[in-house]
């Protein structure tokens, strides 16, 4: 009897081995499963079961990026330096990061950012991860506007993290089509672009720091 409960325990399904079950299932059939019954049936999982984690495939798609977020922070967390990093510092760690994770399961993020015609259509799946970065990017702007001289300016943490999210997308339309080797491309543009934001957002009026959101939104709509 014992035996029975500690194999069920084993066989216990997770939100990661639940993940990995929907991205092996697009990866091998290029689509979504049909339905949830059908893919639950082929995976030998309790419809009951999956509910337990989402409430649909356009949830459980949303989740992986959320999911690649949550992998990031804990990576870049595990390093005793990262704490002393700027924020400046800490941004470029996150794209760093954040894009080698990407990397690493590439077949399957370029399959759900091409699954609808509508590029706005693709990017809905990326509402979860929006949250979770605007956040981020909020308290690099705190912890950042908590060491500036009394006398100087602060960063909006609003229009900051906004900025942030923006350049998020940008980074990720360029990853998308980027061919050079081991993507080291994908990389000089996450430094520069790191790099200008920092220095816009310190050295020049509010204006000059909308037109880079409006081009950085361009860039990802074109």
């Amino acid at each position: 009897m014992a035996t029975v409960k500690n194999s069920e325990k084993d066989k216990k399904l997770t939100r990661e081995k639940l993940t990995a079950f929907y991205m092996d299932h697009v990866l091998e059939q290029g689509v979504a499963p049909l339905s949830i019954y059908k893919f639950c049936k082929l995976n030998k999982i309790k419809e009951e079961d999956f509910y337990n984690f989402y409430g649909s495939f356009e949830a459980l798609e949303k989740g992986i990026w959320e999911q690649f977020f949550d992998h990031a922070l804990e990576v870049m967390n595990k390093s005793a330096d990262y704490k002393d990093f700027s924020a400046r510092e800490k941004l470029l760690t996150y794209f760093f990061t954040f894009f080698e994770i990407l990397t690493a399961n590439r077949s399957y993020v370029l399959l759900s950012l091409s699954k609808e015609k509508s590029p706005l259509k693709n990017l809905e799946q990326l509402s979860g991860l929006r949250h979770k970065v605007k956040g981020f990017a909020k308290e690099l702007a705190k912890e950042e506007n908590s060491q500036r001289p009394a006398a100087s300016l602060n960063k909006s943490e609003m229009i900051f993290s906004e900025s942030v999210w923006l350049q998020q997308l940008f980074l990720l339309r360029f990853w998308k089509n980027d061919s050079s080797v081991k993507f080291e491309s994908t990389d000089v543009a996450i430094e520069k672009s790191v790099n200008t934001l920092f220095e816009l957002f310190d050295t020049t009026p509010l204006e000059r720091v909308f037109d880079f959101g409006r081009f950085l939104w361009k860039e990802k709509m074109s």
